[in-house]
């Protein structure tokens, strides 16, 4: 399960990025973060782009209502989208996250 917190308007949660993928995609959950492969390097914000493109086009949400609060640098990276519900947000993910059976 991804782990996220809401307050008001906002939502935060983690994202666990893999950079040189052929395309970008979710890939699963690893340690309650959201994993996503990125067709970008982690070269000059390359990747860190592409994670905003991504998420940007797969919540439909405006490029500027997301920010990555920490990690700019790093694999691990926590995010901030503005203007989506916590069920919003879980009904989104749902279809990309069920467990195998």
């Amino acid at each position: 399960m991804i782990r996220f917190t809401v307050e008001g308007d906002r939502i935060t949660f983690t994202v666990r990025a893999q950079p040189r993928a052929t395309k970008s995609s979710i890939v699963g959950e690893v340690e309650g973060a959201l994993k996503i492969k990125l067709a970008a390097p982690p070269v000059d914000g390359a990747a860190n782009e592409e994670l905003i493109r991504f998420l940007s086009k797969f919540f439909s949400v405006p490029r500027r209502n997301l920010s990555i609060l920490s990690g700019e640098t790093a694999k691990t990276k926590i995010i901030r989208m503005y203007g989506f519900t916590g069920q919003q947000f879980e009904a989104s993910l749902a279809p990309h996250l069920t467990p195998d059976t």
